[in-house]
């Protein structure tokens, strides 16, 4: 029995009708009621249930109704015509019976189709929104880990600023401290210079024009090596005064590590100003050699440049296990400044060069070093629109080139 097509109300065919009964017992009863053999034929014909070859003489035939249609007849050579009536009203009955029980399995079938087809579309929707979900959630969980690497590289930036800010500050404070005295002293040694150019001019009155004794006593005392020495030691204090000037000169511009706002800058300037800073730092383990090449102005936060800088050569500097060479040298090429800052120390092992720019890694013993100089260097760096290369041979050296794009230096980048 195939219920699975049609409507609850659609028409059914006489074979449909009868399927829920067994064909074999309704022949028995028919026979049992009739008393002769019969035939259940449809309007068309067909044979239904029954001998299979038509009576012959006369036939009794009945029809059988359905619905008000007449869709089949039955028929019989002798029964009589109340057990012929009989007949017809078992099968009506039957026939009946199966059209409810048709219309009642298909209409459960229709309700059970549309509430699986309701399931369906909703597992479709559920899907669909499962799915969008499932990207929302990815999408949202590369968001929180952009913004975690957000927040780190900002707090570690804070945390550099900060300290640079207070290096900066305390030097700024030594350099005004030592901008006052050095300002007199040096112009106290011109003046000692003018006084001992003029007892110089004296001397040689003295000594062409006065009295023997007092030549004697002048020679005696040796006052000529003393003029003489004296001079020159004037010449060399005014000297060292200039240079401590410089480096006071230097240190106030390096304070400036805090300063927010871009500056059009020549990268050798601040380069020359960070080796002076970081001098005391290099002598005894390195000489250093700068080869300085023409640059062009540079539009920049000078103050993390110098960092980046200062970082550079201070680890250049640790890295000497025996006295050796820094080269710094800077070029222009294809739009971009590149800093390189090479030196002959013990170099990075391979294992290790891939993690030095790893937040807090460090290979030096605790308490020597923060591990984010170069992390810190490198968020620099690629916030100025740049990116900085590493090589490095153990036992050879290490070398880091920046590099810079050059922007326009009329306009903020």
């Amino acid at each position: 029995m195939d219920l699975r097509s049609g409507n609850f109300d659609s028409e059914l065919s006489l074979h449909e009708l009868l399927s829920g009964v067994s064909p074999e017992r309704l022949t028995a009863i028919l026979t049992l009621i009739l008393g002769t053999p019969f035939r259940l034929v449809s309007t068309q014909g067909e044979l239904v249930m029954g001998i299979a070859l038509p009576f012959e003489g006369d036939v009794s035939r009945a029809p059988l109704s359905h619905d008000l249609e007449t869709i089949a007849y039955i028929e019989s050579p002798s029964a009589e015509p109340d057990k012929l009536s009989a007949a017809v009203i078992l099968l009506e009955l039957l026939l009946q019976s199966g059209a409810r029980y048709f219309m009642a399995a298909k209409m459960h079938i229709e309700v059970v189709q549309s509430d699986y087809e309701a399931l369906q579309r909703k597992h479709t929707l559920l899907q669909e929104s499962e799915a969008r979900y499932k990207i929302l959630a990815a999408h949202l969980e590369e968001r929180v880990e952009e913004q975690v690497k957000t927040i780190d590289a900002a707090q570690r930036q804070l945390y550099q600023a900060e300290k640079m800010a207070s290096v900066g500050q305390l030097a700024a404070g030594v350099a005004h401290e030592i901008n006052n005295p050095i300002g007199f002293i040096r112009s106290n040694l011109s003046t000692a210079q003018s006084y001992v150019q003029k007892l110089a001019t004296m001397a040689g009155m003295m000594q062409s024009q006065g009295s023997a004794q007092l030549n004697a006593a002048w020679r005696d005392a040796d006052l000529d090596f003393v003029l003489e020495d004296f001079a020159a030691l004037l010449e060399e204090s005014v000297s060292g005064a200039d240079r401590v000037a410089r480096i006071v000169a230097d240190l106030k511009g390096f304070s400036n590590v805090d300063h927010a706002e871009e500056e059009i800058v020549n990268l050798n300037d601040n380069l020359r100003s960070v080796c002076n800073v970081a001098a005391s730092q290099l002598q005894g383990r390195a000489d250093l050699e700068l080869e300085l090449g023409e640059l062009p102005p540079l539009r920049c936060l000078p103050g993390q440049l110098n960092q980046v800088l200062l970082n550079l050569l201070l680890n250049a500097a640790q890295a000497m296990t025996t006295p050796g060479k820094i080269r710094i040298r800077t070029a222009v090429d294809n739009a971009q400044i590149s800093v390189t800052i090479a030196d002959t120390g013990k170099g990075i092992p391979a294992e290790v060069l891939p993690r030095i720019f790893e937040p807090f890694y460090t290979t030096r013993d605790v308490g020597q070093g923060t591990g984010l100089g170069l992390t810190v260097s490198r968020d620099v760096i690629v916030a100025h629109g740049g990116h900085i290369e590493v090589e490095s041979q153990l036992g050879a050296g290490t070398t880091f080139t920046i590099y810079l794009p050059v922007a326009n230096a009329d306009h903020p980048r």
